[in-house]
C-alpha cells in the first residue's frame, strides 16, 4: 500500500501541487490548492472527474462558472475547455482517464 503524498509531487502551475497514481487505465491525483492560485483555461483529451475535499475552487468549465467547495464534484468530458481559481486553499482529488502519461 502506497501514500499519494509519497509520490514525487508535480508543479502544475504557480500554487498547484499534484501527487498522482497511474493505473492501466486511468490516473488519480491529489492537488493541492494555495488560496488565489490560477490554473487557466486548457482542455486535453481526458475525461476528467474532480472532486472538493476541502475548500472552495470557482471552475469555469465550458464558459460556466462551477463554484464547487467540499464534497462537490464536476465530471469534466473529454476536450472541454477548463480552469478554475482557488478562492480559499484546496485539496482536491482529480481521475483522469486515459492515463495522463505527461504527469508520470
Amino acid at each position: 500500500m502506497k501514500q499519494l503524498k509519497n509520490n514525487t509531487p508535480k508543479n502544475l502551475a504557480p500554487g498547484l501541487t499534484g501527487y498522482y497514481a497511474h493505473g492501466t487505465n486511468m490516473t488519480l491525483g491529489l492537488v493541492e490548492i494555495k488560496k488565489g492560485s490560477d490554473l487557466p483555461q486548457h482542455q486535453h483529451p481526458h475525461e476528467q472527474i474532480t472532486y472538493i475535499l476541502e475548500g472552495q475552487l470557482d471552475m469555469t468549465i465550458d464558459g460556466k462558472l462551477c463554484p464547487l467547495t467540499a464534497g462537490m464534484y464536476y465530471v469534466i468530458p473529454s476536450n472541454v475547455w477548463h480552469g478554475a481559481v482557488a478562492v480559499t486553499d484546496c485539496k482536491v482529488i482529480d481521475v483522469f482517464n486515459p492515463v495522463r502519461e505527461d504527469y508520470r
